[in-house]
């Protein structure tokens, strides 16, 4: 996806689909995460990912930085940024939407850029 993209706001409507088996996934994060993948994968098979990026998607006049996942089977899932598992066991349910806040949860995309910022000095 070019950083174009992902660098301006996104006020379009998203479109989800989801129904009697298909739920969906809004992953809310701190802005630092704009434009960085998040993957998702059913719990128990790691190695079978999908991803959406973290997009500024501005509610109510507000930035809102969050990551979309539709068409999502019920069950549980595994969430993962930067390679590390970051949040496990997320249910997801089919016809509704599953909210997760990640907003000032240190993630490894996150610790690398304070690591980096620390041997600047």
């Amino acid at each position: 996806m070019p950083e174009q993209y992902a660098a301006r706001a996104h006020p379009e409507p998203v479109v989800l689909e989801i129904g009697d088996d298909l739920g969906a996934l809004v992953v809310y994060t701190d802005p630092a995460l704009r434009g960085q993948e998040i993957e998702i994968s059913p719990t128990g098979a790691d190695d079978s990912r999908s991803h959406k990026d973290v997009l500024n998607r501005p509610v109510g006049g507000r930035e809102t930085f969050a990551a979309i996942f539709d068409q999502l089977g019920g069950g549980s899932y595994t969430l993962w940024q930067a390679g590390a598992a970051i949040t496990r066991d997320v249910v997801i349910r089919g016809g509704s939407i599953t909210e997760l806040d990640w907003r000032g949860l240190p993630t490894p995309e996150h610790d690398r850029h304070a690591a980096q910022h620390r041997h600047r000095h």
